[in-house]
């Protein structure tokens, strides 16, 4: 068997706009391709269904992948009234339907605002949360249902973009734009929003719109990362410490990553807004231009490192 030819040491983020149809993980292997990259990763999955921002991360990028999935999201849903299916979206089965009432603009408000700030949901069957070991989508293609705890998530945001009544094109959808934290589960607040209005509800469109200081319109599409050149496309790439940005910077001697990058806490002289710091802080270390991880400042002012990154082999 002949050796495998190696890939590129790649080293940042892209912002894929995906397409609908496609799984996350098919995205990625696409875009990882054109750069030849060792390393990929993506940050929260978005559903075939589902459309826009997947950042997807290389190389040492991928260190923060889990950082970003902590961060708020911002989704364009639409929501068919009056269907229920397995999935909660359109790609399950209809496994109930419901006429849906005379609803005036008023109701749609008053649920709406039923669901705004802090509340409990129920994770769909239908999602990779696992049961004894096993992801919960794999019970539910076996026909199986668990009981799933419900989680506080936060709502920061819900608008209504439009209301399509009974006497439209598209009778009985909801447009709406939701700004949520992480762990939210858009196709459960679309069933519990059908279910509070009395007659169902279950996602036919959605479309990710932004992520943490993310937005859509830095986002490319695979035709268009597809068209560039290799010096293009690495134009594209965005540095790895970008989403780190709301974590105080520390700019370090040589003496000092060395230290670090031994992983040996250091002394540091604090920076006055520091002074005074009443529990550890987390920070951004740097020698010169180039980024070394995440340490902890210690009360004592000590650095001592928590997440290193080598940025050197590219």
């Amino acid at each position: 068997m002949g050796k495998r030819k190696s890939g590129l040491n790649v080293h940042g983020i892209i912002l894929l706009d995906k397409r609908l149809g496609v799984s996350s993980n098919k995205a990625l292997q696409e875009v990882r391709r054109l750069f030849n990259a060792n390393k990929a990763g993506h940050t929260g999955s978005l559903d075939p269904l589902a459309t826009g921002l997947l950042p997807l991360c290389f190389g040492e990028a991928t260190k923060v992948s889990a950082l970003m999935l902590d961060e708020d999201k911002r989704y364009q849903v639409i929501v068919q009234l009056g269907i229920m299916t397995d999935t909660g979206d359109a790609e399950g089965q209809v496994i109930s339907t419901k006429p849906v009432s005379d609803l005036s603009l008023d109701d749609i408000m008053f649920c709406l605002e039923k669901f705004k700030g802090e509340i409990d949901q129920v994770p769909p069957m239908y999602s990779a949360l696992k049961h004894n070991g096993k992801k919960l989508y794999e019970l539910a293609r076996e026909g199986q249902t668990v009981d799933r705890k419900a989680r506080r998530i936060t709502i920061h945001e819900l608008a209504l973009l439009s209301f399509q009544d009974a006497q439209s094109d598209t009778p009985n959808q909801l447009s709406l734009e939701v700004f949520c934290s992480k762990g939210t589960y858009i196709r459960s607040l679309a069933e519990d929003i059908g279910h509070d209005l009395g007659c169902g509800g279950t996602v036919t469109a959605l479309r990710r719109v932004a992520a943490g200081q993310f937005d859509i319109q830095q986002a490319k599409t695979i035709e268009q990362l597809s068209e560039m050149t290799e010096e293009s496309l690495h134009h594209e790439l965005i540095k790895v410490d970008k989403p780190l940005e709301s974590y105080q910077q520390v700019m370090l001697s040589v003496e000092q990553s060395i230290s670090i990058n031994y992983g040996q806490s250091i002394q540091f002289e604090s920076l006055p807004n520091f002074q005074g710091i009443i529990e550890p802080k987390i920070v951004r270390m740097y020698q010169d231009d180039t980024f070394l991880g995440l340490g902890e400042m210690a009360l004592d002012g000590r650095i001592v490192p928590k997440k290193l990154f080598n940025m050197n082999n590219v």
